[in-house]
């Protein structure tokens, strides 16, 4: 495909998948440039440095272009063909297979693969491996907002209006989310917002580059956001600005939820939050007081081993303000990875059927056996969550294939998940990188990017988007289809898995029909001519032509729950909640708390953006954000080796001195392995619902580290 002059597509990044155009430029090390692309209407040819330099990645320098076996003599692992290789892998799985049983195998996915290898990937661990065993690392992004969405509205779609939306509202909420350096291109909706006369609240410890844009900028301690939002509905009933028509005509359950939020009076929210009561009151002001509202979360509030119920919490304000279901009103999430959206939606997930079926309900298993032309009871049923897999590795969980993800960096007490890793019997990784985790393996399969492939993803809004192949991947690189297709083959399974993209995408559309998340009306052509669609979207049931013409197609749907929510009856749900500690509190010996998040210039484990000469001078390594009180009390000055001491371990890294954070918090940006690896720290309790990890609050304490080498 060297021939052609540009090939529209999307970056392989974030969930916002901010249009592109490649160009190729025939030299090996930077085979392909990018070229601003301002049709698409989500980022209108706005880029970050990481799309901007994302073709870096590419280069023969830094990825990966041939397969890697493990030498049994010398322990290194060394390049072997394909064939070496995945004959190693069927091996490895199969032996693993006859001696522990099916469920001994586990299967490892991504948020930033394809629809098209999510989809194949959950029916390749159903069908050829016949295991249960499967989930992906979107389990650490936002399964929480997914689970109060879905207890909520009936459906769990990141945005369920497009991010054009946003500027029209007259007030935004923002919970837990630093769209300036995670998101950057988004920052111009909040900025038209507040042109446009909307205000902005940003909740958030960090006075970040976001809060800076603010209105008002509510700053609680870590792990206290559902203590702020039950106590802004407080505030809502007693200050009598409950819509009650909306209320009462389009939701259920308002009185347990409203008990629940009457509990928490705004002098005992401030004890908790430290957020003041003037602030509190303030908020609702401007949210009720604006002719309409959203309420916007991110990892902050859902990373938490209470984030379904915290998320849950905002969700009942807006529904209590009658902020939702209606025009530039609403409660969204703002998905992280690329594909965190599509990624879980299709299979890869461990409770979980292509279309958002459940995996336990009888239809579901029965409509996508048909597709799959098998028996419904051959399905295993539902297995472990993510950091469950994890832990389970090395003793009921025996081998694990691996594809698009890097625990040894992104999993919570990521030492610990490091030695379960390296106390498996085997463990297959496939990566365009060569990553932490690939490190530890058996077999390393090299595979395509971005630019070398074709294939659909679906960002935050809900819209299903085409990426195209723009050049030809290196001889010694195979797709993910390819590897999934060769070990099918090589374990007994001749047919059911395309190595084409858009063959795997048309069986998807079938197995996705009449599901949730319905794909079934989306086509390529559609996507290309369309620049996207939204799900659910139908495919008409009539095929028959109408009056000499075919039958028009399903629009697509922009905008959620105008008309009704996605429940039996259409109304949305209030659920009861009320506030509850963190899994892991501060005392005499901890008595710090540590959040964690991300960095404008690099991105979730770094394995690429690492690798990016650009990007790495920007942000060149992890860091302790601390307060020049703590500092103070530490005897520690700026640019000082700080250690980060928690339950679970020791992490070093220079310390960072500001008064953007409160003085009872550190923050870590968790990109970096080795020693200043913020996930070493992080406390994997885990929410009851959602079975999220608890990332963003953990006890610690603070030690002056020395020069790197002292003992």
């Amino acid at each position: 495909m060297s021939d052609v002059t540009t090939a529209a597509t999307h970056c392989p990044y974030c969930a916002l998948q901010c249009g592109m155009s490649l160009r190729p430029t025939g030299a090996p090390e930077l085979p392909v440039e990018v070229v601003e692309r301002t049709d698409f209407p989500v980022n209108r040819g706005a880029l970050c440095g990481k799309g901007r330099t994302a073709p870096a990645v590419l280069s023969s320098r830094v990825r990966l272009t041939e397969p890697l076996v493990r030498c049994p003599d010398t322990g290194r692992l060394e390049p072997a063909t394909w064939e070496e290789a995945l004959a190693a892998v069927a091996d490895g799985l199969r032996r693993t297979r006859a001696d522990h049983g099916p469920d001994a195998v586990g299967v490892f996915g991504g948020g930033g693969l394809t629809n098209e290898k999510a989809y194949l990937l959950g029916k390749f661990a159903r069908l050829v491996l016949g295991t249960s065993q499967i989930d992906y690392n979107g389990r650490f992004c936002m399964s929480s907002a997914a689970a109060a969405h879905n207890r909520a509205f009936g459906l769990d779609r990141g945005l369920p209006f497009p991010l054009a939306d946003i500027p029209k509202s007259g007030c935004v909420i923002l919970v837990g989310s630093n769209l300036a350096e995670t998101m950057p291109p988004a920052l111009r909706y909040l900025t038209e917002l507040k042109e446009n006369g909307g205000k902005l609240i940003v909740v958030d410890p960090r006075r970040t580059r976001t809060a800076e844009q603010a209105d008002l900028h509510l700053a609680p301690r870590p792990g206290t956001d559902l203590a702020l939002a039950l106590g802004l509905l407080h505030l809502v009933v007693a200050e009598g600005r409950v819509d009650e028509e909306f209320v009462a005509s389009r939701t259920d359950g308002w009185e347990a939820a409203r008990a629940g939020a009457m509990a928490h009076w705004p002098e005992h929210v401030e004890r908790i939050t430290g957020v003041p009561v003037p602030q509190l009151r303030a908020v609702v002001d401007m949210f009720c007081d604006a002719p309409s509202g959203m309420v916007l979360t991110a990892r902050g509030p859902e990373q938490q081993s209470k984030g379904t119920d915290t998320v849950g919490a905002w969700i009942n304000l807006c529904l209590a303000t009658g902020r939702a279901g209606r025009p530039y009103s609403g409660y969204g999430c703002l998905t992280g990875q690329g594909n965190g959206q599509g990624g879980r939606e299709h299979g890869q997930k461990a409770d979980q059927l292509p279309g958002y079926r459940k995996l336990d309900d009888p239809a579901a298993r029965a409509h996508v056996a048909g597709v799959w032309g098998v028996a419904p009871e051959s399905l295993p049923g539902p297995g472990r969550s993510a950091y469950e897999l994890l832990d389970a590795l090395g003793g009921d969980v025996r081998s694990l294939l691996l594809m698009g993800s890097n625990p040894v960096v992104s999993a919570p007490r990521a030492g610990h998940i490091e030695e379960r890793l390296r106390s498996l019997d085997f463990l297959a990784v496939a990566d365009v990188v060569r990553s932490e985790t690939a490190e530890l393996a058996d077999v390393v399969l090299p595979v395509t990017q971005w630019a070398e492939e074709t294939g659909t993803t679906t960002n935050l809004e809900g819209r299903v988007l085409l990426r195209r192949q723009a050049i030809t991947p290196p001889a010694g690189v195979r797709s993910d289809l390819e590897v999934m297709n060769g070990l099918a083959s090589l374990l007994g399974w001749e047919k059911g898995f395309p190595t084409d993209p858009e063959e795997v995408f048309e069986e998807l559309r079938r197995a996705s029909a009449g599901g949730p998340a319905d794909y079934s009306g989306i086509s390529y052509r559609r996507i290309q001519q369309e620049n996207g669609v939204f799900w659910p979207c139908p495919a008409d049931p009539d095929e028959t032509a109408r009056a000499g013409a075919a039958a028009p197609e399903h629009p697509g749907t922009p905008r959620l729950f105008l008309d009704r929510f996605a429940t039996p009856d259409g109304r949305a749900r209030f659920v009861p909640v009320v506030h509850r500690a963190a899994a892991e509190e501060t005392d005499a010996e901890y008595p710090v708390v540590l959040t964690t998040g991300r960095v404008v210039s690099q991105y979730q484990s770094g394995a690429q953006t690492r690798r990016v000469d650009e990007l790495n001078a920007a942000a060149p390594g992890s860091f302790v954000e601390l307060h020049p009180r703590l500092a103070a009390r530490l005897g520690v000055a700026d640019g000082e080796r700080v250690a980060v001491v928690s339950r679970r371990g020791r992490s070093v890294a220079p310390a960072r001195i500001t008064a953007a954070i409160r003085p009872d918090t550190v923050f870590m940006p968790f990109h970096w392995p080795g020693e200043g690896r913020a996930n070493t720290l992080t406390n994997p309790a885990l929410d009851p619902v959602s079975r999220m990890p608890e990332f963003k609050v953990c006890a610690v304490r603070l030690e002056r580290a020395g020069e790197p080498g002292d003992a």
